[in-house]
């Protein structure tokens, strides 16, 4: 019942925070969340993640640039008034950059059923999607319980050529979010959940 409650807890008191230190992260504590990503479930256990550790601040900028400008690109094409656009990448660049440790989470693949039909090809890469999902709650809730801070950035999502040429990263590895990890400069912020059984059905 303890180990129970210990577990809910972490769950309970994990949050998304954007602001840390200059407090270095211990490779080793790095390390140990990413083998705790390595226990997620998978689909066929094909285990179809991979993790870029950006920690050089060169490598930051570099990835921090290319999103920029993706960025950038997307929201003037939307029409959006260039002073806000240019906040908005400012506000990107900081949280990349400010960090100590940004770490990349992407999908290859490789080793996934191959289907010569849409339907089922579609399905597999959700599964892999699904199971690269797992890994970073994992990945977060260890990092959590060794009294780090992260945030879970989906932007990657919307410039996965320049961020794979930024990082000059295998061409098979999809990037799918973005991890900033430190220790936290600030205490987190209460966080409100729905109901719980307001978004689940028993039949």
């Amino acid at each position: 019942m303890n180990g129970s409650l210990a577990l809910f807890d972490l769950v309970r008191t994990r949050r998304s925070i954007r602001r840390y230190t200059h407090q270095p992260v211990d490779r080793a504590l790095i390390d140990a969340a990413l083998e705790v990503a390595m226990y997620a479930p998978s689909a066929h256990h094909r285990q179809p993640w991979r993790f870029a550790v950006v920690t050089s601040t060169e490598a930051k900028e570099r990835l921090a640039s290319a999103m920029g400008e993706r960025l950038r690109a997307d929201r003037l094409a939307d029409g959006d008034l260039s002073e806000r656009v240019e906040a908005d990448v400012a506000r990107s660049r900081a949280r990349i950059t400010s960090a100590p440790v940004a770490i990349l989470a992407c999908l290859t693949m490789t080793d996934m059923d191959q289907y010569s039909d849409a339907r089922r090809g579609s399905a597999e890469r959700s599964m892999a999607i699904q199971s690269t999902a797992t890994a970073i709650e994992n990945f977060l809730l260890a990092a959590h319980a060794q009294g780090l801070a992260a945030c879970w950035m989906c932007a990657p999502l919307f410039a996965p050529d320049a961020v794979r040429d930024a990082l000059a990263l295998p061409a098979d590895w999809e990037p799918q979010a973005l991890i900033t990890l430190g220790y936290p400069a600030e205490p987190p912020k209460p966080k409100s959940v729905a109901t719980w059984n307001s978004r689940v059905v028993y039949r």
